[in-house]
Parts: structure tokens; C-alpha cells; sequence
């Protein structure tokens, strides 16, 4: 059974890819955010009110592993205008700090690593 799940949403598709080990499930996801980062970004939405680029998720990647009632829990927010969001927690997401993708990962690893 493997240890960790990398969970990639973007709009209303979801896919899930299972991983042995951290370091492989943290390179899946780094995959996964820089080929967002090499798409074309989104535009701005009218509802209520107008969502810009910055207030849009054009895809969340989120690394999980196991527990007894609900495991470690990661991952980066790619922005519509390009950038990064790293966050920790499931229900309660409480954002880490990092400016580029290497810290955006680093801080998702440590954060992982210390569960």
C-alpha cells in the first residue's frame, strides 16, 4: 500500500496518483506545478463581482499520506497570474512561506517531513 498521494485538481477534473515514498510523490508534484506554470494564465471572471488572476486557482496540488484519522496533509495553489501558494493542513489550511517553487516544495517537504 503506498504511503503517499499526490492529488492534482484543475477546474472540475480531479487525478490522483499514489507514491512508496515522500521524495518521489514531492517530484510528482513539482511536475505537476511546473507544468501549470509553463500554461498560459487565466483571465479575469465577472460574478457578484470580478475575480482577477490572483484570486483564481488554476490548479492545487496536494501531497497526503497516511494516518489514523486523517495523515499529513501539503501542497501549492497555482495561481491564475503565476503564483504560488504553498499551504499545510486539510481543513484548516494555514498558508507556508516561499517565493519560488524550490522553496514553494521545500517548505511542503519539511512541513510533511515533520508529521
Amino acid at each position: 500500500m503506498a504511503a503517499w498521494k499526490v492529488t492534482t485538481r484543475r477546474g472540475p477534473k480531479v487525478a490522483r496518483e499514489d507514491f512508496d515514498s515522500l521524495d518521489a510523490a514531492l517530484a510528482a508534484a513539482r511536475d505537476e506545478v511546473d507544468r501549470t506554470l509553463r500554461e498560459g494564465r487565466l483571465g479575469t471572471v465577472k460574478a457578484f463581482r470580478d475575480y482577477g488572476p490572483s484570486d483564481r486557482v488554476q490548479c492545487r496540488v496536494e501531497v497526503s499520506g497516511k494516518g489514523i484519522l486523517r495523515g499529513p496533509e501539503a501542497g501549492i495553489d497555482v495561481m491564475g497570474d503565476g503564483s504560488l501558494v504553498p499551504y499545510a493542513g486539510s481543513l484548516r489550511k494555514r498558508q507556508l512561506q516561499a517565493g519560488t517553487l524550490d522553496q514553494a516544495i521545500e517548505a511542503v517537504r519539511s512541513e510533511l517531513g515533520a508529521s
